[in-house]
């Protein structure tokens, strides 16, 4: 798998052990870890006398540019995929860089991560520039939730499936160190970062305490402060191990940044190391770890009075000490496991979805030719067409609305039933399916039945129950209860009991949704490399395909406040901020990186009653959730399907569950060993015609 990966560093960054800033940290990290490490190269701009933080580095030199330096330089990064070909291309804090890629139309994947704020660099700053990446990069990575807010801010939307935080990350020490008397400040010493605040105060403590001393580590050329005493020491930059060290062996440090920090290694690395870490609440520095010493007032009477209780109150120095030393929030080896799952999701090949009286069929129906057959894993008439043969039926389809279609300017209906009578003269069929439609006039039906002695079935997919109020269901039970005494059984994914109808419910069925063992096969609970916690898909009908302007209904209500209220879940939902829906593999694909699904209806949930993608869900082996009140649970225990009550409900037990991937797994292989044993395609069509025939 030989330099399949590139990553690109800002053209200013050191990607050097003297220098590094925070991106270079952040991929020398991540490299460390990774299990895609020899499979990537990194590409940045070092002078000729400097070594790389890491092997597979590529220079490149910008000695003669002088204009337009970031362009020339992502552009040598161009002509390197061109002879190399890379599958996937990271770039790190350059939006004017993947813009760049993208108008190239590169056939790499493209991952974006973003280290400031997007509103203040070139290619992000516009709301029609953020638009753009977030509908075009493949995906888009932010090193806190206050990056990604200011992405988003102005944005007709809040979030992207492809848009996600990846927090700068640390190992944790195995051992507390020894602590000294020592205060830290490491960073640019400027005003921005609090570096005026920090000494003045510093300064005052030092002469109260003099037993204590205090260390800046840092440069800033264009700001300068000649701040002395003689228990503080300022230093140069130094390496990143050495400052690590340094932090080990301090006791309190100060993060007093005045600016909108994007995240706060300093923070984070500081506390890590078992430092009482005191910071102001700008920007990311409150994600970096839990901290209790957040400034309410960034002045120096607030700093001193902070610092001071820590020095005379040791037991609570050592308190805050051994907690944050304990309590890590951003792991190393989780946030590398997080990224690599995407990288390793997208170089996978693309999916690969590939088993005495007998009856003659006439199964009249769509089968989605006028769609080119886009719906094909999810058309319960194929599916219920395939049971029947499986069966050893004979079977011939008719798709009735592709041939009205095709003779808009003439009477349809007559044409049709013309068609279907000859159809029936030609082939004698015994029984004649009608599937999702009432197409055939009362007279043509009775004449039929006598001439033939013709067995008619008619399945329905749509709501039907006027207490679930799902959408059209008093024209839907309108159509069906047509010539009701002629048909001789009904088989409904509305389940019998809740539907109050004419029709004699004798000889009314419940249609459970079919799978089939040749389309739901992804055995999905063996996938590993699982991004997305939870999938949820939504459309404003299957046969249009894609998103209605202005459309909106009871599930995106749902869905709006369950990622508001559980925002730790990591979700996958498609039909929603202008993410179109999706179909056959790419909806296969979608499926393929979650680990939990969301099965949600239209309507109020009533027995039984649910969308047929549940059947894409459940056979393809994802653990899926739904509304208790459909019931479901008469078929299906707790370890094969998910069962919630309310939002809350939903939301503690998805979280809960994440913490158990394996158990995740064995629901999920539980649940999709039910389904096939209870609703796949042979035995419902076995069903249909024990009771029909």
């Amino acid at each position: 798998m030989k330099n399949k990966i590139a990553i690109l560093l800002p053209y200013k960054e050191n990607y050097n052990i003297n220098k590094a800033g925070a991106a270079s940290i952040w991929v020398k990290d991540y490299l460390s870890k990774s299990k895609l490490h020899d499979s990537t190269t990194v590409f940045g701009n070092l002078e000729n006398n400097l070594k790389p933080l890491t092997k597979n580095f590529i220079n490149i030199s910008l000695e003669k540019t002088i204009l337009s330096k970031n362009i020339a330089y992502t552009n040598e990064l161009y002509k390197h995929h061109l002879k190399k070909k890379f599958d996937i291309i990271e770039i790190h804090n350059r939006p004017e860089s993947l813009l760049y890629m993208l108008k190239k139309k590169v056939s790499s994947k493209l991952i974006f991560v973003f280290h400031n704020n997007p509103q203040e660099m070139r290619g992000s700053s516009s709301v029609k520039e953020r638009i753009y990446l977030a509908e075009n990069a493949d995906y888009l990575y932010f090193v806190s939730m206050w990056v990604k807010n200011k992405f988003f801010e102005g944005l007709p939307y809040s979030n992207r499936n492809n848009c996600e935080i990846l927090y700068p990350s640390i190992n944790k020490l195995n051992k507390f160190p020894k602590k000294e008397k020592l205060i830290i400040f490491s960073g640019k010493l400027n005003s921005s970062k609090g570096y005026d605040l920090f000494s003045t105060t510093i300064i005052k403590i030092l002469d109260k305490f003099k037993n204590w001393k205090a260390i800046a580590i840092g440069n800033e050329p264009r700001e300068k402060f000649n701040f002395k005493h003689k228990n503080f020491k300022v230093l140069d930059w130094l390496e990143h191990k050495k400052i690590l060290k340094y932090y080990s062996k301090s006791s309190i440090s100060v993060v007093p940044s005045r600016w909108q920090e994007p995240f706060g290694r300093t923070a984070m690395e500081s506390a890590a190391h078992g430092c009482a870490t005191i910071t102001s609440n700008r920007g990311g520095l409150i994600e970096t770890f839990n901290n209790d010493l957040i400034l309410k007032k960034l002045d120096s009477q607030s700093l001193f009075l902070l610092v001071s209780k820590l020095i005379k109150n040791q037991v609570y120095l050592k308190k805050i000490q051994k907690r944050n030393f304990s309590n890590v929030v951003h792991l190393l080896t989780k946030q590398v496991k997080k990224l690599d799952e995407l990288k390793f999701y997208l170089l996978k090949p693309k999916l690969t979805f590939i088993k005495k009286k007998k009856q003659k069929i006439l199964h009249i129906s769509q089968f989605d030719e006028r769609n080119d057959f886009r719906l094909f894993n999810i058309s319960i008439a194929s599916k219920l067409t395939k049971g029947f043969v499986r069966n050893g039926h004979d079977v011939i389809n008719l798709s009735y609305r592709n041939y009205i279609s095709k003779n808009i300017f003439k009477n349809r209906f007559d044409l049709i039933n013309k068609k279907i009578n000859k159809i029936i003269e030609n082939y004698r069929p015994t029984l004649l399916v009608l599937g999702h439609n009432n197409i055939l006039s009362r007279n043509n039906l009775t004449n039929l039945k006598k001439k033939y002695n013709l067995k008619i079935s008619l399945w329905y997919e749509d709501a039907l129950g006027h207490r679930g109020k799902g959408p059209n269901w008093r024209e839907n039970l309108d159509l069906i209860e047509k010539n009701h005494d002629l048909i001789d059984s009904y088989f409904t994914t509305t389940h019998p009991d809740e539907i109050k109808t004419s029709i004699n419910k004798k000889k009314m069925f419940f249609l459970p949704i079919p799978v089939d063992e040749n389309i739901e096969n992804l055995n999905l609970y063996e996938y590993k490399n699982k991004f997305k916690d939870l999938f949820f898909a939504l459309s404003h009908g299957v046969n249009f395909g894609k998103l209605k302007k202005g459309k909106r209904d009871e599930r995106e209500k749902f869905i709006s406040q369950l990622t508001t209220l559980y925002p730790n879940i990591n979700y996958n939902i498609l039909g929603m901020a202008n993410e179109n829906p999706k179909w056959n593999y790419e909806f296969f694909n979608e499926l393929s990186k979650c680990k939990i699904a969301l099965n949600l209806s239209r309507g109020e949930p009533i027995k039984y009653t649910s969308s047929n993608r549940i059947a894409s869900l459940m056979g393809n082996g994802i653990y899926t959730f739904i509304d208790k009140k459909t019931k479901y649970s008469d078929f299906f225990n707790d370890d094969e399907m998910g069962f919630y009550s309310s939002i809350d409900d939903l939301g503690y037990k998805i979280e809960y569950l994440l913490r158990y991937p394996n158990r995740i797994n064995k629901y999920a292989k539980n649940g999709a060993k039910k389904y096939f044993k209870l609703f796949n395609n042979s035995l419902i069509t076995k069903n249909i015609i024990n009771e029909t025939v």
